[in-house]
């Protein structure tokens, strides 16, 4: 402890002995410093802070109908890339600050000063945004400020109005070339339908179900033509005599077995083959020889009958019975003949038939390809132009300036005040340092312990200084002058803060 504080006091010894220097340092560090701390170039600070209301009724309204624009993306990416080149670009133009650059340099420099001073902040999930920038001119910053500002709200509602009017034109275009594929389709359809209108199957059924329904009509009208002509024969073998078309009541059992076998042989033969086919042409052909036999014997015999039965009222019944028999049988057999040229065109045409549904389904798949296509990309587009005149809505999107940006009137730097205590405790240090330095430089013995330290031999004695009047004097004027001088020192230092204070 005591080698310390020897070594302390031998310090500030050795600086009361280096005292003018040290003020001197102190008091040059003081002056240089305090006019470069007057000379430093103010700063101003211009800001603006605005408010991007993103909350719409539009948006829950319009949900199902269109796309719905994502603002907070839409506007927080815009926020992040407005201090890209293009956009920084812009604002010295806007804010006249390219006409002081007139070469490429020079442009590039001013481009990246702006960056640096630059400043956007958003404030938490408030949706406010702060725009700074420092310069030395206050106006220049509020115009340069105002330029991010229009650039801020101009980009964020007209970019997405542009990439909506693209996606219309592109739409639009596939739409027409749709459009004429869709006409296309369709005329071949029609072309195709009138061409094979009979082979085309009808809705919910195929050929296959024509051609069956064909077969089964023909069997029943085949049933229903020989159940006509047995009670037609029934009603002829009832009746004794005739006007000549009616069989006369001789009896022939040869030629009626024969007769009879024939016609259900033929009845047999309408149920599987058309009335072209040559066994039922034969069979009918048999029938008319067996028919004409009878008459030809009924004639050779005498008739041993009534003459009047033929007018009695029960025969009058018959012939009108059999009338009707022979007028339902005829009905019947045109209609067998019709069902069966039906089936005949429908078994020739059943090749052809398979070819024609798979090329009419294929024209049908490729025609409802198109139309849905089609239907889609013009509701597509109708969607799109909602989006655009949705994303350029005023009710979507609001900006609110909530402090415009305006010329500043008091700078916020340098920090003068600050400046100036750091110069003070620079120069004192500077002054205190002098000393340490020359100290070290020029050493000499302030003591006898310290002497003592340093040599390593014992110190007998010491002689003390004998000081006159004249000495004593001057050595307290000097005191008072070094005392002065440093009361001056902090009093110069108090009276430029005050002056910072007044000015700035």
């Amino acid at each position: 402890m005591a080698d310390l504080v020897s070594q302390l006091m031998a310090l500030i010894k050795s600086a009361w002995k280096h005292r003018w220097l040290a003020l001197s340092v102190a008091w040059g560090v003081l002056v240089v410093g305090s006019i470069v701390v007057f000379r430093l170039p103010n700063d101003f600070q211009a800001s603006a802070r605005i408010y991007v209301d993103t909350q719409s009724i539009l948006k829950p309204l319009l949900a199902g109908m269109t796309t719905v624009p994502n603002i907070e993306q839409q506007v927080s990416i815009m926020s992040r890339t407005l201090l890209s080149r293009p956009n920084l670009e812009r604002v010295t133009r806007m804010a006249d600050l390219d006409i002081r650059a007139e070469t490429v340099g020079e442009k590039e420099k001013l481009v990246d000063e702006l960056a640096q001073r630059i400043k956007i902040i958003q404030t938490g999930r408030d949706d406010i945004y702060t725009i700074t920038y420092n310069n030395e001119n206050p106006k220049l910053g509020k115009d340069v400020v105002q330029s991010l500002l229009t650039i801020f709200v101009e980009g964020s509602v007209g970019d997405k109005k542009e990439d909506s009017d693209k996606a219309v034109r592109f739409i639009g275009e596939q739409i027409k070339s749709y459009e004429e594929k869709l006409v296309t389709a369709e005329n071949n359809l029609k072309e195709f339908k009138q061409k094979n209108a009979e082979l085309l199957p009808r809705p919910g059924s195929d050929y296959g179900n024509k051609l069956q329904e064909a077969s089964d009509q023909l069997s029943q009208a085949r049933l229903e033509l020989a159940e006509a002509e047995q009670a037609r024969n029934a009603i002829q073998k009832q009746m004794s005599g005739g006007n000549g078309e009616e069989l006369p009541r001789v009896p022939t059992p040869e030629l009626d077995s024969r007769l009879d076998a024939a016609n259900k042989h033929l009845d047999d033969l309408r149920t599987k083959y058309t009335e072209q086919h040559p066994d039922v042409v034969g069979t009918r052909r048999l029938i008319a020889e067996l028919e004409k036999r009878k008459r030809e014997e009924a004639k050779a015999r005498p008739s041993g009958g009534d003459p009047g039965a033929n007018y009695s009222p029960m025969m009058q019944q018959l012939s009108v019975s059999l009338a009707d028999a022979r007028a339902k049988a005829a009905s019947l057999r045109a209609r067998v003949d019709e069902y069966a040229a039906r089936v005949a065109r429908l078994k020739a045409k059943s090749i052809a038939a398979p070819d024609v549904e798979a090329q009419f389904t294929q024209l049908n798949r490729d025609y409802q390809i198109n139309k849905e296509n089609y239907e889609k990309l013009v509701a597509r587009r109708d969607a799109a132009k909602l989006s655009g005149d949705l994303s350029s809505a005023t009710d979507l999107l609001t900006f609110r300036v909530i402090d415009p940006p305006v010329v500043p009137r008091l700078p916020v730097g340098p920090k003068r005040l600050r400046l100036m205590s750091l110069l003070l405790l620079a120069a004192i240090a500077a002054g205190v340092g002098v000393t340490v330095v020359i100290a070290q430089v020029r050493p000499s013995f302030m003591s006898q312990h310290q002497l003592q330290q340093v040599t390593g031999l014992p110190v007998l004695g010491a002689v003390a200084m004998s000081w006159t009047e004249a000495e004593i004097a001057r050595r307290k004027r000097s005191v008072r002058k070094f005392v002065a001088l440093v009361g001056a020192f902090f009093t110069t230092y108090v009276v430029m803060m005050a002056v910072l204070l007044l000015r700035y």
